[in-house]
């Protein structure tokens, strides 16, 4: 089951299959977008109670909505590293190491996706399952993430470091910060669980540990904040150049033959003038519907008609 309006969402964007929709009544009309693209799709809408939701799903946060998929389909470290061949990226893992608590995996999962992780592996057992609850949290990220199980972390970790990536891992009492610490090229991240950090297997298996510093009273961070912290650290380092060139100063643009303050005092406005950014009459267009079939940006407005020029 997943649900929750968002993630529902992301279910539909990503493709995947349905066997039926649920729906609270009273929260119908709020989510009849969903509902009609559900329709359309020919999927079996169910009405249930809020507290009949709340139970199938196991928590309180389905916002009055929840779809019934096919078992979630995993992927290999092959996956995973054929995507990162893919992008032409840098080989970039999340592993997850025992975590308990599916609110913290499902934040994780969220953040991996927005900093670009290639996939993430968790261990099949000693692990909070991806309940409804951890999809929830993820704000469906879920859906296009690759997800790979494995039995036995320690040995997907070394064989990632025989594959070429280095293995890096979150502890308080590194000597090293994330600062520090060169994490540009192929690399897989591990965060351990809540109260035990990293298992001695997973441990001796890091290249590298660092810690993120602490300037407060608190001498600790939550699971998922800390993660979060070292895969945008990551990101970051990956990424340095700028994604556009800065722009040209004045004297510099190609445009510009001529500075206006050279100019005769008759010429030099006209000339400011067009060296003036034009300016435009429209409107902003609204985002595009994520859904096939949804509202389009709103259609051009008529231009103003300017009024004659009258004579000195």
């Amino acid at each position: 089951m997943i649900a929750g309006r968002r993630p529902v969402e992301e279910a539909f964007v990503a493709g995947r299959e349905a066997k039926r929709l649920i729906v609270v009544p009273q929260r119908r009309q709020a989510l009849e977008r969903l509902v009609l693209h559900a329709t359309n799709l020919r999927i079996p809408i169910v009405e249930v109670e809020g507290g009949t939701l709340t139970a199938l799903a196991g928590f309180d946060g389905h916002q009055g909505i929840a779809v019934i998929v096919p078992p979630r389909p995993y992927a290999t470290l092959d996956d995973v590293l054929a995507k990162a061949i893919e992008r032409a990226e840098a080989a970039f893992v999340l592993a997850l190491d025992s975590l308990e608590d599916p609110q913290n995996v499902g934040t994780l999962l969220r953040s991996a996706e927005a900093a670009g992780v290639h996939g993430v592996l968790f261990p099949t057992h000693r692990q909070a399952p991806l309940t409804p609850a951890a999809v929830k949290a993820s704000a469906g990220a879920v859906e296009h993430l690759l997800l790979c199980p494995v039995d036995d972390l320690a040995g997907a970790l070394a064989d990632l470091h025989v594959r070429g990536l280095r293995v890096l891992g979150a502890e308080a009492g590194a000597p090293l910060s994330a600062r520090e610490a060169d994490m540009r090229g192929p690399l897989a991240i591990v965060v351990g669980s809540e109260g035990q950090g990293l298992g001695p297997a997973v441990r001796s298996r890091c290249d590298v540990l660092v810690r993120i510093p602490l300037r407060g009273a608190i001498d600790s961070l939550n699971a998922a904040v800390a993660g979060s912290i070292l895969l945008f650290e990551a990101d970051g380092q990956r990424h340095t150049a700028l994604d556009e060139a800065p722009p040209l100063a004045p004297e510099q643009s190609a445009t510009t033959t001529q500075e206006p303050e050279a100019l005769p005092p008759k010429r030099r406005s006209r000339a400011v003038k067009a060296a003036e950014p034009a300016e435009t009459v429209g409107h902003e267009a609204k985002p595009q519907d994520l859904l096939p079939g949804g509202p389009g940006p709103e259609e051009d407005l008529p231009k103003p008609v300017k009024g004659r020029r009258k004579k000195a």
